[in-house]
């Protein structure tokens, strides 16, 4: 068996330092790590104070040690958060699957999250919304057929509401009913690829925070829909 390398000891045990820091801390600390006392700032270390105090005479071990809880719940919470809204969202994906499926999965591999049926406005409802790495925001509508695509009167009431739009249709779909400006994903049984990309218009920064925090919101109640569906029956 061949032996660990250096490094990955020595940052095994920073790892574990840290972490045992942060139990530690929830059970025990030196001092109150938020108690000031102006008439012992900056005191040198000592038996009282380890490595003496700030500024404010707050005790620096015990900040420190407040430090460490707080980073390792912020870094828990972000991994449960991330694996939360993934897995929501491959499970939401392939229990509608078509062409939904296929958008919502190409979308991830271009490391897009998206969330499907998002209200950006009264009176409209967007197949999928996806939220880029950089901030852009794409829109999808998925159709299935020339009728389902000759129904919808109100798709360019979409554009106004992201950076891109996009047409999701099956290889059987007649394409040159698609506007040419609007982007193609084109998907059957083994996935779906861009075949077009579309015109790009930025929203405005204001519409932007609007729509991030609609997206934000809207991905926030599925999950809390998935833990709790008896909680909030009135959400859209």
């Amino acid at each position: 068996m061949r032996p660990l390398p250096a490094n990955f000891l020595l940052g095994a045990v920073l790892v574990s330092l840290v972490v045992g820091v942060a139990a530690l801390s929830l059970i025990w600390t030196p001092h109150d790590p938020q108690t000031m006392s102006i008439s012992t700032k900056f005191a040198p270390p000592s038996a009282e104070h380890w490595l003496g105090t700030d500024q404010l005479g707050r005790d620096v071990v015990a900040q420190l040690m407040a430090a460490a809880r707080n980073s390792m719940t912020v870094a828990l919470v972000a991994v449960l958060l991330g694996g939360s809204i993934g897995v929501a969202l491959g499970l939401l994906a392939s229990a509608l699957g078509g062409w939904v499926e296929d958008a919502v999965m190409r979308l991830a591999d271009l490391g897009f999250a998206s969330v499907e049926e998002l209200v950006p406005t009264r009176g409209l409802r967007v197949d999928v919304m996806a939220l880029g790495p950089k901030g852009e925001i794409w829109i999808v509508e998925c159709k299935s057929c020339r009728a389902d695509f000759m129904g919808d009167a109100k798709w360019e009431g979409y554009l106004e509401w992201a950076d891109r739009f996009f047409w999701a249709v099956d290889s059987d779909f007649p394409v040159e009913l698609l506007p040419e400006e609007s982007g193609l994903i084109i998907g059957d049984a083994y996935g779906a690829e861009i075949v077009r990309m579309s015109d790009e218009t930025k929203l405005a920064p204001a519409r932007r925070k609007v729509m991030v925090q609609k997206f934000a919101t809207h991905a926030a109640r599925r999950l809390h829909r998935l833990r709790d569906p008896d909680m909030a029956p009135n959400w859209s």
